[in-house]
């Protein structure tokens, strides 16, 4: 009877402890990263009696956590791909919506500088014509000030957020340290801490939506925990911090390092996965190409522009103006080249200057020194390497549309620079024309055939292709006009100065016969059609006609002139194709990025199903659980109600 008490005893407490721990498993359904527990139930060593042996009831010997490594370890890869691909997307649509949108885009103000010029040529001496050109101008470039603001704002997010997710990652790193901690000491005696594995699953499931990690478990029950290629963010109970700093080669943008005792690691190029990569991979493969892209297309129209009316003359006869900035002012060069911070000479300048602005590409450079004079250049989009150049040759070292000077202070062997020659180049595009008179719309010469020529014989007007940059009037002047007379004997054309080309020059009568004549610095192209007579003669002449729109003619080729992007060879491409490319590079991304979200999503809720069906709570089996675990209960007490009952007969007998 003893025995009998005894075997309902233990199973009364084995019905409790299951009771117990179906009652836990319940109140844990929605805590999240909680594992199913379950009771594990064995019979207790049997006694030996006459009769063989006799159990004596059952005991719990263990409560195990219904796990999978595998399939949390799934869930870490997939939470942490998706959040990469969120944070990417996220950063893709503002960027899509921005150079896409009729109010931010620039295609908008590209047409609208276009049609306002082509409005100005048909009528060019009237100034509300002139006048709306140039608030069209005004407007282009503000938009280009507008969507470099917008990217630079975009820039400061991403190093604000950078700099809260890396502070987050560092505490869940410490609460990872501090469960490691608490786990080997509470499984020293050999039973395993359920809900504190449980809470440092889920801290490590959430610093993993963070930042891409690797888990190590060790023999201990600890786990280490690494970052990038395998930098160690928590060993044991020690674990080591993530943090932000300005960028070594460019302040504007910040770093991830890896703190740990006294050392600090850069880990920029390593760290991927998580939010924080999702973050870095789109400034490191969207955003700076953006903003090179429309810095370059900036340069470009401004440059172009300012070149064209520079060929002609203005309303006043005078040389035409600047229309934009100068693309090599002063505060867009400054902002060309940062040094190291480690450089020897922290004040040490570069100056880059654009020479050619339809060699740009959308790349990046940086510049090292191999002694105070010599450096090689390696392009960051490639990582191709030019050089060796001297930097105090003459003329000095020209490559993808850029020269390279020193400006100031003194360099050293090992110092570095980082060249954006275009990134910032869209906030400083401004026009600097204050009057309408001052476009230079008008051709600086004109032709015309004596009326004495007997001939047929006509001649284009002429178009500058090559000179000085802006022209000079008074010297064109002296310059003008030159005779060019037809000598039927031997069928060529003379001038009375400068030089032809070709020269001779061959007049074939009937046919158009190209004209260049080369004048004091200025190069002038003409047709010849018809027959002319000998000793016809034709004038190239000083233009002083106001209304003549010629130059702004050539002006507006530009608006399908393919200036962008003509390096090693390439076609090029037209402002319009050039920002249309840029536009279809980011719709391409942002289609992607959509597509890899619900990839990733899907497949993180496969993951997420997977381990639930194995370690989630299920409320109808625990419910039957309930149940059983209530009917075993009631069934031990009534076998201790049964021993009881037989040994109070016993003692009845004995009385």
């Amino acid at each position: 009877m003893a025995d009998l008490f005894g075997i309902g005893l233990s199973g009364l407490k084995s019905a409790q402890t299951q009771l117990s721990v179906t009652g836990q498993n319940i109140s844990n359904v929605n805590t999240p990263g909680y594992t199913r527990q379950t009771a594990v139930q064995a019979s207790q060593v049997p006694s030996l009696t006459g009769a063989g042996y006799l159990g004596n009831g059952s005991k719990v010997v263990d409560v195990d956590r219904i796990y999978n490594q595998f399939l949390t370890n799934q869930v870490r890869s997939s939470t942490s791909s998706n959040a990469e691909v969120n944070a990417f997307q996220s950063q893709m649509e503002q960027l899509n919506t921005l150079v896409s949108g009729a109010a931010t885009g620039i295609t908008p103000g590209l047409q609208n500088y276009f049609d306002a010029l082509q409005t100005a040529i048909e009528d060019p001496s009237n100034l509300p014509a002139r006048q709306l050109f140039l608030s069209e101008a005004e407007g282009l470039a503000s938009r280009f000030n507008t969507v470099q603001s917008s990217l630079a704002g975009q820039n400061q997010f991403i190093g604000q957020q950078m700099s809260t997710l890396a502070d987050q990652a560092s505490r869940l790193a410490t609460s990872v340290a501090q469960y490691n901690d608490s786990i080997a000491k509470a499984a020293a005696n050999g039973a395993q801490p359920n809900d504190l594995l449980d809470a440092r699953d889920e801290a490590v499931r959430q610093l993993s939506e963070l930042v891409g990690i690797t888990v190590v478990p060790q023999d201990d029950n600890q786990i280490n925990v690494f970052v990038g290629s395998g930098q160690p963010l928590v060993v044991g109970n020690q674990a080591s911090t993530l943090a932000v700093r300005p960028g070594a080669s460019d302040p504007s943008r910040v770093d991830i390092v890896l703190k740990s005792g006294g050392s600090t690691q850069d880990i920029t190029s390593l760290v991927s996965g998580g939010e924080l990569g999702g973050l870095m991979r789109y400034r490191e493969d969207v955003l700076d190409q953006a903003l090179n892209a429309i810095g370059r297309l900036s340069l470009s129209i401004a440059d172009e522009s300012n070149k064209q009316l520079g060929q002609g003359l203005d309303l006043n006869g005078n040389a035409g103006s600047l229309l934009f900035n100068d693309i090599n002012n002063e505060a867009l060069v400054d902002g060309r080249s940062r040094a190291r911070v480690n450089n020897t000479d922290p004040n040490a300048k570069l100056d880059i200057l654009i020479s050619d602005t339809s060699q740009l590409s959308t790349s990046d450079y940086e510049v090292v020194f191999s002694s105070a004079t010599e450096f090689t250049v390696r392009r960051t989009s490639d990582d191709k390497v030019s050089g060796p150049y001297n930097l105090g040759g003459a003329p000095p070292p020209e490559l993808d549309g850029f020269t390279i000077e020193l400006d100031s202070g003194s360099i050293t062997s090992g110092d570095r620079f980082l060249l954006t020659p275009t990134r910032y180049a869209a906030a400083n595009i401004d026009v600097v024309m204050q009057e309408p008179q001052e476009l230079a719309f008008a051709a600086p010469a004109s032709s015309d055939a004596s009326l004495d020529n007997r001939g047929t014989g006509s001649i284009t007007q002429p178009t500058l292709t090559s000179g000085p940059t802006p022209i000079d009037p008074a010297a064109l002047q002296t310059l003008l006009p030159v005779d060019l007379s037809y000598d039927s004997a031997t069928g060529e054309l003379t001038s009375s100065s400068g030089t032809l080309n070709p020269s001779p020059l061959v007049i074939s009568p009937g046919q158009n016969n190209s004209v260049e004549l080369t004048v004091g610095g200025y190069t002038f192209s003409m047709s010849m059609s018809g027959t002319p007579k000998d000793g016809d003669t034709f004038t190239l002449n000083f233009n002083t006609g106001v209304a003549d729109n010629r130059n702004a003619l050539v002006m507006s080729e530009l608006q399908s002139a393919k200036v962008l992007g003509k390096a090693n060879g390439a076609d090029g491409l037209s402002f319009v194709d050039g920002y249309g490319d840029l536009v279809q590079r980011v719709a391409t991304y942002t289609a992607q990025a959509r597509t890899d979200s619900e990839s990733s999503a899907a497949v993180l809720q496969q993951a997420t199903n997977n381990r639930d069906s194995v370690s989630a709570v299920s409320l109808d089996e625990e419910a039957a659980n309930l149940i059983k675990f209530e009917q075993y209960y009631n069934a031990s007490a009534q076998v201790i109600q049964v021993a009881r009952s037989l040994f109070d007969t016993l003692l009845s007998s004995i009385r």
